[in-house]
């Protein structure tokens, strides 16, 4: 299943809530000894992750199909860097880093029964309790496995989203009368909590095909007055990039960013939008963002609005390294006693 990004938590009756886990999404089939890990795009994860293999491995059930997420905790967070970081052609590396910072498997549904019984025609309704009933045979005592909390309650949904940014990706909500419904976003919802940061504007792409402003290249500070990458703003009107271009192109200045700098060109990109333009480092803008992973934004960031009133200076990479911290739920969830 798919889930529909909303802004607000939908309430009433008929809706279950989980926390939505900054992890890998992923489908675990075990059929005998053979067990396969599947991205929610149909890629194999099953060489990445060893250790999640070996605990499917060890559960006393020999036939089962989950959905869950595959997570790695380090120091009371959920760090996306590591999983990244697994998605590597060598296999030793591989073993090394399971074997550093071991993953986890959080599940929140149960698609097939140890009788190997399709569950994904039944409601959510009926699909949990065979879950929680399973994980209560099946999993007690087998490490690496974790069952994802959930609440008919709004209220305590609310409260794990206040708690979103070093554990908790957000909080996902699902129809307890559907069906399980694969690609599909009916009857499914997450709500994110995104944030706000003020950014030095180190330079600018132009668009592909005129000479207007493409997208904003971000910068941020380090404790040593660097300037560094970490991402872009896009998504502006017509008249707005037009507008912006009156704005830039009298800044442009080498080196803009006297750290780390943007790559260069891809396979999506022409030469003439790989190129991008240095600024001398005087505008701020405020931009919204929901992720950080290796020091940049995650994704592309929201355009909110130009700061004039900020110093670029104070514009500080601590701005998003210390808006991460764990939820006060972690420890329980994912430190605890095994299932």
């Amino acid at each position: 299943m798919e889930a529909l990004l909303v802004d607000t938590l939908p309430t009433g009756p008929g809706w279950h809530y989980e926390p939505k886990w900054d992890g890998f999404r992923c489908l675990v089939f075990r059929n005998g000894r053979s067990v396969e890990l599947q991205s929610k795009s149909g890629q194999s994860l099953t060489r990445y992750f060893p250790e999640v293999v070996e605990a499917v491995r060890s559960v006393p059930a020999d036939a089962f199909v989950l959905d869950g997420e595959i997570v790695i905790p380090i120091d009371g967070q959920l760090s996306f860097d590591d999983l990244l970081q697994r998605i590597h052609p060598a296999e030793s590396r591989v073993k090394k880093l399971s074997a550093e910072r071991p993953a986890l498997l959080v599940v929140f549904d149960m698609l097939a029964d140890t009788g190997r019984h399709a569950l994904v025609d039944r409601p959510l309704r009926e699909r949990r309790p065979l879950l929680e009933a399973f994980a209560k045979k099946e999993l007690a005592g087998v490490k690496g496995f974790r069952l994802s909390p959930a609440t008919t309650d709004a209220k305590a949904a609310r409260a794990w989203l206040s708690m979103t940014g070093g554990t908790f990706d957000g909080v996902v909500a699902k129809r307890l009368d559907l069906e399980y419904r694969s690609g599909d976003r009916t009857g499914m919802q997450k709500v994110k909590r995104l944030r706000t940061v003020d950014c030095v504007v180190g330079g600018f792409r132009y668009a592909s095909k005129s000479r207007v402003v493409g997208s904003l290249l971000l910068g941020l500070y380090d404790a040593k007055g660097l300037l560094h990458h970490v991402g872009f703003t896009s998504g502006f009107s017509a008249a707005e990039r037009k507008s912006m271009l009156r704005k830039l192109e009298p800044l442009i200045k080498p080196p803009g960013f006297t750290g780390r700098a943007p790559g260069g060109p891809s396979r999506w990109s022409t030469d003439r939008s790989a190129e991008w333009q240095p600024l001398a480092p005087e505008l701020v803008a405020e931009v919204r963002y929901d992720h950080v992973t290796g020091g940049r934004f995650r994704h592309g960031t929201r355009f909110l609005r130009w700061r004039p009133d900020k110093k670029p200076r104070r514009c500080t990479l601590d701005q998003i390294t210390s808006s991460r911290r764990a939820s006060s739920d972690y420890p329980e969830v994912l430190e605890g006693a095994d299932l």
